[in-house]
């Protein structure tokens, strides 16, 4: 894709939220003709200050970056990633500010960040969106990618100069020329909601139950729960004009395909999609539930998406509802944790007292 000629200069970049995915993101945007900067929030204790390792799948290499935890420090910026957890998203936007003329780019599971960013960051400030679908986690002095996945970027707010739309092309060639296949989308909420249902497989029931995806999907009962929350989802969708994309990494296609049939055909079909998918890493939900995470969980912007929009797309959205109430449960009581923890069939129980109590 060409670039603008007024974007073909040096590109900085900044990443507020420089965990795995925003030191990821950054660190295969470093380039020559890119400096990364990663804001921290405590300082850096590892191996070469200067460098970020990154362990792909075919190799390691590292890449140069500036690690810093004043963003005073930082003089300016083109473009601000913001990788925080979805809980965490109003003080990051709220640092993103300092650099009033950069475009921020938002890349937080489930839906809902876009619209609090674009109430957040002042226009004419390009605002974008970004779907990652490699699975990655943290190693000493940089981030291991587990799978290849890929990213999806797309313009959620343009300035008159079409900042966004050449931002946007940039961005996506040189995430794909680092090894990341990045897929330009025309559309921000289709973009999202399609990473969303991926992003709802095994994770509310894994989180429940501490059991992974895997074995969720073994058990036909809980494969109704999720067979169900998907078709919510996917509902809601429709009810809202939106089509499914396919993303690098996470063509949703064999998902859909799998939800039409019928249980005894669909759910192996589905299985084998999620088998490879999370690159052997547990879904980050399950993880905060269970390793003790504080304030609010991911659910909220994922189930809880589809329950939010439910009522403007005119369908309802009863086990994602349940779900949600039971993930909060969960994250916030003990007791309540160990008594779901390993048990499917009070999952099952929960879910369809929750839905009936709904009068779903």
């Amino acid at each position: 894709m060409a670039i603008e000629p007024e974007q073909a200069g040096p590109l900085r970049v900044v990443v507020v939220g420089a965990g795995a995915v925003g030191s990821f993101l950054g660190g295969t945007l470093a380039t020559p003709a890119t400096t990364v900067t990663l804001l921290l929030r405590r300082p850096y204790e590892g191996p070469d200050p200067d460098a970020l390792l990154l362990e792909e799948p075919t190799g390691s290499r590292h890449v140069p970056v500036t690690r810093v935890t004043d963003a005073a420090r930082i003089d300016g910026a083109d473009v601000v990633i913001v990788a925080v957890k979805a809980f965490d998203l109003e003080g990051a936007l709220e640092t993103a500010r300092r650099w009033p003329d950069a475009a921020v780019l938002t890349a937080q599971n489930g839906v809902g960040a876009e619209a609090l960013a674009d109430a957040w960051i002042p226009y004419p400030a390009p605002l974008l969106a970004a779907s990652l679908t490699a699975a990655v986690e943290p190693v000493e002095g940089g981030v291991r990618r587990l799978r290849t996945g890929g990213i999806g970027v797309a313009v959620v707010r343009d300035d008159d100069a079409g900042r966004g739309l050449a931002l946007r092309g940039r961005l996506a060639a040189t995430w794909t020329a680092a090894g990341l296949p990045a897929k330009a989308c025309p559309d921000a909420d289709a973009m999202k909601w399609s990473k969303l249902l991926a992003n709802l497989v095994g994770n509310a029931t894994s989180a429940i139950l501490d059991l992974s995806p895997g074995v969720i999907y073994e058990d036909r009962r809980l494969y109704a729960i999720e067979r169900r929350q998907l078709r919510e989802a996917l509902a809601v969708m429709r009810g809202l004009g939106l089509r499914p994309v396919a993303l690098p990494g996470a063509d949703i296609s064999m998902l859909l395909r799998g939800l039409a049939l019928p249980a005894v055909l669909g759910r192996p079909l589905v299985a084998r999609g999620i088998a490879g998918a999370r690159g052997g890493k547990s879904p980050s939900l399950r993880l905060h539930v269970r390793e003790g995470g504080t304030g609010p969980t991911e659910a909220r912007w994922l189930n809880g998406a589809v329950v939010a929009a439910a009522g403007a797309a005119g369908v309802p959205a009863p086990v994602n509802e349940a779900l949600l109430g039971i993930v909060e449960e969960v994250a916030s009581d003990p007791e309540r944790a160990a008594w779901f923890k390993g048990h499917p069939a009070r999952l099952v129980e929960a879910v369809d007292s929750w839905t009936s109590a709904s009068g779903a």
